[in-house]
């Protein structure tokens, strides 16, 4: 198993700490502990039918999709997770003759490793990338594995994890002439969903790594919509503690009294108008196509540039 290193597990733990210290989580660490792997998998499992038939839908199109690609087609996933979704596309294009390399790229060293050991199983030619995909340079050094033509994947509303107005452009700056792009965006359902139980164990995984138990303290979620754009809402998740607690973190312990909030990961929803102006009139992508997931939940966009 090969699994290039741009961050390594003494950074994230390092960041880890100093997240805690400023009462301010980001995306990264809620699939970094096995805890929090756990939790993310229990929470795929509720979308997984209706994701499928996305998925199905794409692999009925891989053949033709890269038809422009002459030699090998280098699949560059950036937030790959586990590559349940990315393996059913390199399956379809095998199946349809095509030579595949394929470059998970994610922060969290299991998951990364469970992408790598998949694509193996399938005899798929395979190199992880350890990355932090919020970082513009690391995203460009994974973009760098292969020269265009690419097809990149962002999606299991990956980019709903970040600001979109800035990882967006991240992305679309790694896209070059002849590259694919497909992405997905959860889009807003109108009213508040409501939230279940595996959502809530995963908002709370990191702090059970820590050793907070879940009558430390309560999840508080909350949504308000994005004045930057009309029809971009802002899912926000707050941990607020019951008591005074003390958290062990990277070998250091830090306190956090009683009544005071820690910001989690946030996650964006979108009206379709909004994901598609987002990816057109702010990246400056081209939309060639569109799959809506079965449930209605998520949109699905295939781009190249603009």
């Amino acid at each position: 198993m090969n699994i290039e290193v741009l961050l390594t597990e003494a950074e994230i733990a390092a960041e880890f700490a100093e997240s805690i210290e400023a009462r301010d989580l980001p995306e990264k660490f809620f699939y970094w502990t096995p805890q929090s792997v756990k939790a993310w998998e229990d929470v795929s499992a509720e979308s997984a039918e209706s994701v499928q038939s996305t998925w199905e839908s794409l692999a009925v199109r891989a053949a033709d999709l890269t038809k422009v690609f002459n030699g090998p087609v280098p699949v560059i996933s950036f937030g790959a997770g586990d590559a349940q979704k990315d393996r059913i596309l390199l399956r379809a294009l095998a199946a349809a003759g095509r030579e595949v390399r394929y470059f998970p790229v994610d922060a969290s060293q299991q998951l990364l490793e469970t992408a790598c050991a998949g694509a193996e199983d399938d005899d798929c030619e395979v190199l992880g990338i350890k990355a932090d995909i919020s970082s513009p340079m690391h995203m460009v050094l994974a973009a760098d594995v292969s020269e265009a033509p690419r097809l990149f994947l962002m999606v299991g509303s990956t980019l709903g994890g970040f600001d979109p107005m800035d990882q967006i452009r991240h992305v679309a700056d790694c896209v070059k002439k002849g590259d694919i792009l497909i992405i997905d965006a959860h889009l807003h359902p109108g009213t508040p969903d409501l939230v279940s139980d595996a959502q809530k164990r995963f908002v709370f995984a990191p702090f059970a790594s820590a050793g907070v138990l879940a009558d430390d303290g309560e999840i508080e979620f909350s949504e308000r919509p994005d004045d930057r754009l009309d029809g971009m809402f802002m899912l926000t998740r707050r941990f607020m503690a019951s008591r005074d607690l003390r958290l062990l973190v990277a070998g250091s312990e830090f306190s956090v009294a009683r009544g005071e909030r820690i910001l989690l990961n946030f996650r964006y929803l979108f009206t379709p108008e909004a994901f598609r102006w987002l990816l057109t009139g702010h990246a400056g992508l081209r939309i060639v196509g569109e799959i809506p997931c079965s449930d209605g939940k998520t949109l699905t966009a295939v781009c190249i540039k603009g």
